[in-house]
Parts: structure tokens; sequence; C-alpha cells
């Protein structure tokens, strides 16, 4: 979401951390937002089909599905993947730090993917030990993002394990016109039940609902690409474009995906953060 300069000088500060080549298969990037100012700063969180681990420092901050669950974050918590837009909360005094697993990477960590965006998870309670609420207490006194984040990676890199075979052919299947459970079962001889498993398994949802998303991802960024050149939206060119079957499925995507009707949004796109294609991956 974009702010003036003096408001983000002033209230919120936010930064976005590239990732090391040595990780870039593990975390797309990491996110951190701070609120320096003294009223609260209610933010939207929009969906990126990926699995999140949020670290709270200081006041404690909280985030809201869709459905109008309430979630506090005391310290850590694991969340997604993240299908649905979440407002989050932060308080005066409040920061997060939120890293953005990619693909198999959630799995990797932990032997099993999430499966409801809703539900949160501490960490700890996924492992045999608190090294999570340890690692916390790690990071809260350090002063820099760029340290936490340093020490999440130092942290991280003796439980990551090694990608299993099952991933691969899911993680290089790149057909947009092509069925990937039928393409994937057919190229490396399995069945498809076993191809939609292993979608679910590995990242924690189906091939389906990935595709679905991915085709909004794309009528967004035409809808953005016309937009710049022209005032007027070729809707028909992104509903024939993106393979919609009509204007009303296009809509409905966005209510889904956005909580905004296609007009909300082209009035209001400024002050939205779009997803890149590659942060879904």
């Amino acid at each position: 979401m974009k702010l003036s300069s003096v408001e983000k000088e002033s209230t919120y500060i936010e930064n976005k951390i590239p990732i090391p080549s040595e990780f870039e298969d593990v975390f797309s990037y990491f996110y951190s937002a701070k609120n320096t100012g003294e009223t609260t700063i209610h933010k939207t969180l929009f969906p990126t089909y990926q699995t999140i681990l949020v670290f709270c420092f200081g006041e404690k901050a909280s985030l809201t599905t869709k459905k109008q669950t309430t979630i506090t974050i005391e310290k850590c918590l694991v969340l997604g993947p993240i299908r649905q837009p979440i407002d989050y909360v932060l308080p005066t005094n409040s920061e997060i730090l939120v890293a953005n697993f990619k693909g198999d990477a959630f799995y990797r960590f932990f032997g099993l993917s999430l499966i409801s965006d809703t539900i949160p998870v501490h960490p700890d309670d996924l492992v045999d030990e608190n090294c999570f609420t340890l690692l916390w207490h790690s990071l809260k006194d350090r002063i820099s993002v760029e340290e936490k984040v340093a020490s999440i990676l130092d942290f991280s890199r003796p439980y990551l394990n090694n990608r299993e075979l099952g991933y691969e052919s899911i993680s290089n299947f790149d057909e947009e016109n092509l069925n990937p459970i039928k393409a994937i079962a057919d190229k490396t001889n399995q069945s498809e039940r076993n191809v939609q498993l292993n979608f679910k398994k590995y990242l924690g949802f189906s091939a389906k609902e990935i595709n679905r998303y991915r085709r909004f991802i794309k009528a967004l960024e035409l809808l953005n690409e016309t937009t710049e050149t022209s005032k007027k939206a070729d809707w028909i060119a992104i509903v024939e474009t993106c393979g919609y079957y009509d204007q009303s499925q296009l809509i409905h995507d966005f209510k889904h995906y956005l909580g905004l009707s296609p007009t909300k949004f082209l009035k209001f796109q400024e002050e939205i953060c779009i997803p890149r294609m590659d942060q879904a991956e």
C-alpha cells in the first residue's frame, strides 16, 4: 500500500528484505512493518498462496480473517497458505517480521503442509522443542531488520531437509494451457490421484486452486498494463486472454481474492500491493 512520504516517515516503516542466493528456493522474501506513530495502523495482507511465519515485537499485533476471526500474535505464529485477504493491526510501538515460505519450503522444514489459512499454529507446536520461542528472544534484542533476518536464516539452515523427488515434477511444470494433474501424471507415470495428493502434501493446496489464483494475477497484470496506456479497462480482452468464461466470473474472483469489485479496485488500486507471480511459487 502506498503512503505519503510524511506518513511513512512518521508512523509506518516498512521494508522488503531480499533473499540471498543460498535461500532463494526457500523464502520468496522477508517483510517487516513497524508503527512508530501514536495511532493504531490498519493494513491488508493480500493472498499470495504462501505459508508465512510471523514474528511480533513490542506491542501485540493482530490479524483478522475474512470470516472475522481475530488472531493475536504473542511472539510468533505460522499461518497459511494465504488464500484470501487478511487485515492486520499494528498498535503503537508494534513491529512484525514476516518470512514467506516458497514452494515446498514449509514442508521441507516441518515435514507437513498446512491446509487452512485461518487457523494459526505456534511453530513450537510443529517441532519437539521450543526452539522458535528461544529464537524470538534472541531476535528481539537485535536492532536492525537485516540482523533479524540474518539470524533467522542462520537458525533455519540445519532444519532444512533436502527436497523430495515427488515435488520436482510439480515445480517444473509451467504449461499454462494444459491440465497440470493430467499432464504431470502422464509424464511421470503416476495416477492423477497421486499427483493431486502431492500438491496437498507439499504445498497445502490443490492444483485447481493455484491455477485459479495465477489466472487472476495474470488478469491484474493485464489490467495494469491497459490502464497505464488508457483510462478505460478492456474487460472483454482480459476475460478472453485469461480464459474466463465471462465477465461475471472475473468479478467473482475480484471479490474472492481482494474483497473488492473491479470498479472499486480501479478506484483504489494505488493503495493496493499486488503480489507478483513468483511470490506464489
